[in-house]
């Protein structure tokens, strides 16, 4: 079966040349971070519901999303505490 997902670090700007491989990464978490800053429990799982629905619209694949659910999937548990 085919693999559409990517999930090799993919981050960055292009046309630009990070000056380590790793910055774009933290870049995007201390975005990540910033933008749920200051939210309740209930607003920052709102943003993020709001974060998903708009990622994928992005992507549209619904091959590369389904790679992506069950990816998000595996190893949780139902019940599990988070």
């Amino acid at each position: 079966m085919p693999t559409y997902l990517c999930t090799e670090p993919n981050f960055g700007i292009p046309g630009e040349r990070p000056v380590r491989a790793y910055s774009p990464g933290d870049d995007f978490y201390e975005a990540l971070i910033e933008t749920h800053r200051g939210l309740s429990d209930e607003q920052s799982q709102l943003v993020n519901a709001r974060l998903v629905l708009l990622l994928a619209n992005h992507i549209g694949d619904l091959r590369v999303l389904r790679e992506a659910l069950t990816a998000a999937r595996a190893g949780v548990e139902p019940g599990a505490a988070a």
